[in-house]
């Protein structure tokens, strides 16, 4: 692996955290460097929930059928998209932009010391439901994912799963 892409291999899926809060300082940076992804026509779509309170993260874990850590996490990312914000109103650039928000999120989570885990949520009805109604989201805002995050309690090997098989060069 090249060494300056380092930071880049680090991120991996933590899903076991120390039982240490995180501050508002680092939960500020993060929220910064996940808003600073592109999205089309620079819309920036994304709302973005911080969720703290071991009670909300619990119920939040209950309706997420492979988010039981975040009952355990710290802080918990429940990243939103707005569909009248963002470009052409199209489900699909929503998607993207979010997913770039996300992705964002999660490399400067160890960048910061922290890890964290991505957990789907859109588009699996049920689950977008369950987020509705807790949080009380307008119809218009559509929940794409979320994130456990904290101090990580495991530390995964940095790794890649680059398959030169999956390259096409040219053509397919």
């Amino acid at each position: 692996m090249n060494p300056l892409l380092a930071p880049l291999f680090a991120r991996r899926s933590v899903r076991k955290f120390q039982a240490k809060p995180v501050p508002a300082p680092l939960i500020q940076d993060v929220l910064a460097a996940a808003m600073a992804a592109p999205s089309a026509n620079a819309k920036d779509p994304w709302e973005i929930i911080v969720v703290q309170e071991p009670a909300m993260l619990a119920k939040i874990a209950a309706g997420l059928p492979y988010g039981k850590m975040l009952a355990g996490a710290p802080v918990g990312f429940i990243i939103c998209g707005d569909l009248q914000r963002v470009n052409g109103q199209h489900l699909s650039y929503l998607l993207q932009d979010c997913s770039a928000c996300i992705e964002n999120l999660l490399l400067a989570l160890p960048l910061l010391g922290l890890g964290g885990v991505w957990l789907g949520v859109h588009p699996r009805e049920d689950r977008i439901a369950h987020l509705r109604g807790l949080f009380q989201l307008p119809e218009n805002v559509i929940p794409i994912g979320a994130v456990a995050a904290g101090y990580p309690a495991e530390h995964p090997a940095p790794r890649t799963r680059f398959a030169e098989t999956r390259v096409h060069r040219e053509n397919w």
